[in-house]
């Protein structure tokens, strides 16, 4: 089944009154017809969901009436950080991958790695990634102490998935030919790594929340 974002009425101001509703698997109406040809997550289930004349009974209701939109900011704010975790771990994947592959690769009798200018984009991805798991750390810190994280949720978010653009890019440039054929995976890392940038709220979107929540606008 699937939790639905659904218009149950209307405040007193005229503003829709939004609810959380859970709509069952086999519920009548109720169509989910799978969507595949993505360029990223292949193994991640991706549906279109259709509603026609779908009815669930009152008891499905989640949370008070009315309270859905904060549900779903709520929902926002936890997933925001598994999303800052994914580049994080998609980062270090690549960085790990640049480095096997750079230390192996040789050009005129020694290592590529060895050269300045490949040297400096893995110490640059060194140097990002750390920043990357602090920035992570301290959101999941304040979250298990149930304080304020918003902020520092929009900023792992936004600053790991693009941390991980960063490091594939990096990645696929160091395997030269080879980081555009499937059988190394950097190419899929850098194909995995844009959801990260869409999902859970655009790049733009995290931009928009912080500047917001440190009184820019």
């Amino acid at each position: 089944g699937v939790t639905a974002l659904c218009r149950t009425g209307a405040k007193a101001d005229g503003r829709p009154e939004l609810s959380c509703i859970l709509v069952e698997a086999g519920t009548p109406g109720f169509v989910a017809t799978e969507m595949h040809g993505k360029m990223m997550w292949r193994g991640s289930n991706t549906a279109q969901l259709f509603f026609d004349d779908c009815t669930v009974p009152q008891e499905n209701l989640l949370g008070p009436r009315g309270h859905g939109f904060y549900q779903m900011m709520q929902t926002l704010d936890g997933g925001r950080l598994s999303i800052a975790a994914m580049g994080l771990g998609g980062a270090q994947g690549c960085f790990e991958m640049a480095m096997k592959y750079s230390r192996e690769r040789e050009q005129f009798g020694k290592p590529i790695s060895t050269y300045q200018v490949n040297a400096f984009k893995l110490a640059d991805m060194a140097l990002e990634i750390e920043c990357a798991r602090l920035l992570l750390y301290k959101a999941c810190w304040l979250r298990d102490r149930d304080k304020p994280f918003r902020k520092e949720a929009a900023m792992a978010k936004l600053y790991c998935s693009e941390v991980m653009y960063r490091c594939a890019n990096h990645a696929v440039q160091l395997h030269g030919g080879y980081g555009l054929m499937k059988e190394y995976d950097v190419e899929r890392f850098y194909r995995d790594q844009k959801l990260l940038e869409i999902g859970e709220g655009t790049s733009e979107v995290q931009r928009i929340v912080i500047s917001r929540l440190i009184g820019a606008v």
